[in-house]
């Protein structure tokens, strides 16, 4: 069979992979995948390498550290066969090159370098390969002894492969001493991936992409993660790249004090933040705009860091907000989120899945628990900033839920202040009346319209949320522990529970 020339872009199987790449790896060129071991290289090399070989191509791995038995280990354990794949070992190529003759020329390093080359663009010639795996480098740089003498190959090796119609992958374990400048000028892209430890949970691993010539790739770190059937990276998240369109539409909470509140409910394309300390009723007045919203025809999706999802069902239904029929039909979804086994990219990932799935209302409650997935909490400003704007994009209401620490006072603290991100703030508290501790919802914030300035008593019984009437006379507002001090005929009458 000859082997075909192929044009275009060479889709690498990794999923997310072919997206950060502008559509996959331009064809006929070389590429260097770099990553300390354990970060992936092999198995996304022989994801390269079967997508080749599912489309019909001829794939080549060769490969100088792992044995046939080892590469087959690692297929094995996702659950791939690799009868479409030709292999060469190190050990085929030693015992073809033979003994050592006697030269006083040469130095022996030298002859042996030589020979294996050949040895190896023989039998790459007579694969007719369009996809190669070279594994790895850091063989040939031993061998070569000297900078000098590897970067003559390396070039060798490019001139051998231009015009033949090959894609060739080259992996670096980056074991060796510093030379890697002297392929990565002759390569046409760099990839890189790295793995980090992290000080609990799972370990933390990230793609970039160093160079690629000729390409609007997208640049920057990506998350990705090795699991039972390959890697999967989470492209960074670029609002930019997703603008929508949608018509301007207001869901209710069912609720009519509530709406009043907020000028006549969420609009859509709007982030709605709910901030306050625990126990305030943040999550119940999630749950209401969930129902009241699925009522309407709408789909949520719920993404809870804290409370498990029968949790969330048992304790709502006891409230009067019922949402088991709407997840049995599928407009609700409720997902628990463990931020210690997930990264940020993946998280962003289940959210662009919701809104592909056309999520009209997604809710992120809380966002502690999100922080503690991300604790470098200026990237974490920065890749909120990107979501919210891909969601407002996207027409999407997004409500996300901010604990306060503490319950009472000024020494109540946000552990960041994301107030200029939202485009309402809904804020809940405490206040003290007549000798019992009571709670309050107001509206200090909405950029998309009117909304009412005044503070309300909320309770949440079995009847519900209720929102009481307007509360005029308060006194320390500003220090954090408002004080009723007008009549009591203006509050709510205490429920018998």
């Amino acid at each position: 069979m000859e082997n075909p020339r192929l044009e275009g872009k060479c889709q690498t199987g990794v999923l997310g992979l072919d997206e950060v790449l502008g559509g996959g790896l331009p064809r006929n060129h070389l590429y260097l995948l770099q990553g300390n071991p354990g970060t992936g290289k092999t198995t996304l090399s022989l994801q390269f390498l079967l997508e080749g070989a599912s489309k019909g191509e001829r794939v080549l791995y060769v490969t100088f550290s792992e044995t046939k038995q080892e590469l087959e280990a690692v297929a094995k354990s996702h659950g791939w066969n690799l009868d479409g794949l030709s292999i060469l070992e190190l050990s085929t190529i030693s015992a073809n090159l033979g003994q050592t003759t006697q030269n006083t020329l040469f130095h022996p390093s030298e002859v042996e370098l030589n020979k294996m080359i050949q040895f190896l663009l023989d039998k790459v010639s007579e694969a007719q390969a369009t996809r190669i795996v070279f594994d790895s480098v850091s063989e040939l740089r031993l061998l070569a002894e000297s900078s000098l003498r590897y970067r003559r190959q390396m070039l060798s090796f490019k001139e051998f492969f231009i015009g033949r119609g090959a894609t060739v992958l080259f992996l670096d374990d980056m074991t060796t001493e510093a030379g890697d400048v002297h392929i990565q000028s002759i390569v046409h892209g760099v990839l890189l991936l790295e793995k980090f430890r992290a000080a609990y949970g799972v370990e933390r691993r990230q793609f970039h992409i160093v160079k690629l010539r000729g390409v609007e790739f997208k640049g920057g770190t990506h998350d990705y993660i090795i699991r039972k059937g390959g890697i999967t990276i989470f492209p960074r998240l670029v609002s930019a790249d997703h603008e929508g369109t949608f018509e301007r539409e207001s869901i209710s909470s069912g609720n009519k004090e509530l709406d009043a509140l907020l000028g006549g409910g969420l609009d859509r394309g709007t982030s709605n933040l709910i901030l306050g300390p625990a126990g305030t009723g943040k999550s119940t007045i999630c749950a209401k705009f969930a129902l009241s919203a699925a009522k309407q025809g709408k789909r949520v999706a719920i993404y809870s860091f804290e409370e498990a999802a029968k949790n969330l069902l048992a304790r709502t239904k006891e409230l009067g907000i019922d949402l088991a029929p709407y997840i049995d039909s599928g407009q609700i979804t409720v997902k628990k989120v463990d931020p210690a086994e997930l990264t940020p990219g993946q998280f962003t990932s289940l959210v662009r899945d919701a809104n592909e799935e056309q999520a009209d209302m997604i809710i992120i409650d809380s966002l502690n628990g999100y922080i503690h997935a991300m604790p470098e909490q200026q990237f974490l400003m920065l890749q909120l900033h990107e979501l919210l704007s891909y969601l407002s994009n996207q027409g999407v209401v997004t409500i996300l839920v901010l604990s306060q620490s503490g319950i009472m006072g000024s020494g109540m603290q946000s552990p960041l202040d994301l107030t200029y991100l939202a485009d309402s703030v809904i804020l809940t508290r405490y206040f003290e009346a007549f000798g019992s501790m009571r709670k309050a919802i107001s509206v200090i914030k909405k950029r998309t319209g009117a909304h009412e300035e005044n503070l309300r008593e909320l309770r949440i019984g079995p009847g519900g949320i209720v929102v009481g009437p307007v509360l005029s006379e308060f006194s320390g507002i500003f220090s954090g522990i408002p004080k009723f001090i007008g009549n009591e005929s203006q509050m709510l009458e205490k429920s018998d529970d």
